[in-house]
């Protein structure tokens, strides 16, 4: 039977089992959370970001929800800073040409404030910057590709929660916590 573990990945967690690289001052890691042996992520989230990392022991379920050509659907709430305008919009749901290429068309829209946990750390306040949410859905999976895409249009990512992945939501799992689908 195929196991799939749905967990709400905290800010400043690495998306892996162990921190190799980092001897002098081990960072957390899915093992500080996780004591299930034969599971592996299903994609990456990083260390910055938060919310919904998937986990299953079927390599074959793990390559259909973090290979691009399958087209799973992610969710992300993104606080901005900067005020989002239609220009903005536009150009996300078009596409955006980044370093290594094009992305797919997103879909975007603003949000109020969703009611989630306060990051520790928390997200810096700037008075004279306002801030806003975004809901972004993409279809891939690039490295850091909603901030780089944020950023592109002239909105630097403040926090990224990864809300949904596929059917599977944090709905109910607290940070840190896990549940099986």
């Amino acid at each position: 039977m195929t196991r799939l573990i749905l967990f709400n990945k905290p800010h400043g967690v690495l998306s892996q089992f162990t921190d190799k690289g980092n001897a002098d001052s081990p960072r957390a890691t899915l093992s500080d959370y996780i004591d299930l042996p034969g599971v592996y992520p299903a994609g990456r989230l990083d260390r910055d970001s938060e919310g919904l990392l998937l986990l299953t022991d079927n390599g074959k379920l793990q390559a259909r929800l973090s290979n691009p050509r399958f087209k799973t659907e992610k969710t992300y709430l993104v606080q901005v800073e900067g005020a989002p305008d239609e220009v903005a919009h536009a150009g996300l749901r078009k596409g955006i040409t980044l370093k290594d290429g094009p992305t797919r068309p997103a879909q975007v829209r603003h949000i109020n404030p969703p009611k989630v946990w306060e990051r520790d750390p928390p997200v810096r306040f700037r008075k004279s910057v306002p801030d806003h949410w975004l809901e972004i859905t993409i279809t891939e999976g690039r490295n850091r590709q909603v901030r780089r895409m944020t950023a592109h249009v002239g909105l630097p990512t403040l926090r990224l929660i990864r809300w949904r992945v596929g059917d599977h939501s944090l709905d109910g799992i607290a940070p840190g916590t896990w549940c099986e689908a």
